[in-house]
């Protein structure tokens, strides 16, 4: 939903991060989106057109059009108001009305006004904006903390951010400084000292440092999470762990990030989710 996400795998959803052990994790059935447990228990019934994961105690839910905010128990925290909606980061999220982004507070009251064309989710106390055509980054009060310069820019994530100069990506620090030069097709966030990189059309991932750890061999890949990534070989999707080996083998047909312990993953056209062995825990009603 944040128009600048750089998603290298595009799940049907967008992967949030729990506030602890026991989130809540959206499924799809006949159309219409709910929410399971850790163990597949389905604890809110589907009933919403579209939803995202829960973060910090709240999950963005779509209705008649609009989007607002539930609770864990399935209860309007927020009212279907905006055009967007992003999950809660950093205690912000991102969200859309009228054709332009701003960021809303957990009470419902917008703390910077919808007055960007793009942005991106808050992390570590700043958030990427577009600023007539070029990036850069504001803090919780919509102040400008990084001039707008760069062609494209991420959320930070473990003290750095990817942005895009040109047709390459590269990583800066908080100050707006380069620490990581560009030279990579794309880029993704920072998660578990790795992040995923394009180089030479295969994805691999990078060290804080920049330098290569996995070395490009994927058809496709996504952020760690959970201590495991997603990546595609042709076209099927599978997991490894930070030594780039497979934990669960490519067998499905789209794949999305773990989080708590499970993560979502399509067989036969249709979403179910799997734990870190590889086994089922949730799937659809044939």
């Amino acid at each position: 939903m944040s128009l600048n996400r750089l998603f290298l795998i595009l799940p049907l959803m967008v992967a949030g991060c729990g506030t602890s052990s026991k989130s809540l994790h959206v499924v799809a059935v006949s159309g219409r989106y709910g929410f399971i447990d850790h163990s597949g228990k389905m604890v809110i019934p589907p009933q919403f057109d579209q939803a995202t994961e829960f973060s910090e105690g709240l999950a963005a839910v779509q209705s008649g059009g609009k989007w607002g905010y539930i609770d864990s128990k399935g209860r309007l925290n927020i009212a279907p108001q905006f055009d967007l909606a992003d999950p809660f980061s950093d205690g912000l999220a991102l969200v859309g009305l009228g054709g332009k982004l701003g960021y809303l507070k957990k009470d419902g009251h917008l703390a910077v006004n919808p007055v960007y064309e793009g942005a991106g989710e808050f992390g570590e106390g700043l958030a990427p904006v577009a600023v007539n055509g070029r990036w850069g980054y504001v803090d919780k009060n919509g102040k400008l903390a990084v001039n707008p310069q760069f062609d494209e820019a991420s959320s930070f994530s473990e003290n750095k951010a990817a942005v895009r100069l040109g047709n390459l990506h590269g990583y800066i620090d908080k100050s707006g400084k380069m620490v990581i030069n560009p030279q990579f097709q794309l880029a993704g966030d920072f998660h578990d000292g790795r992040a995923v990189v394009k180089v030479e059309n295969h994805y691999g991932y990078i060290g804080r440092d920049g330098k290569l750890v996995i070395q490009p061999q994927f058809d496709g890949a996504g952020d760690f999470g959970d201590g495991l990534a997603v990546v595609a070989i042709g076209h099927r999707f599978g997991y490894i762990n930070h030594n780039g080996k497979f934990e669960i083998n490519p067998q499905f047909e789209k794949a999305g990030a773990f989080r708590d312990g499970i993560a979502p993953v399509w067989i036969n056209g249709r979403q179910s989710y799997v734990n870190k062995s590889g086994k089922l825990v949730w799937q659809p009603a044939a």
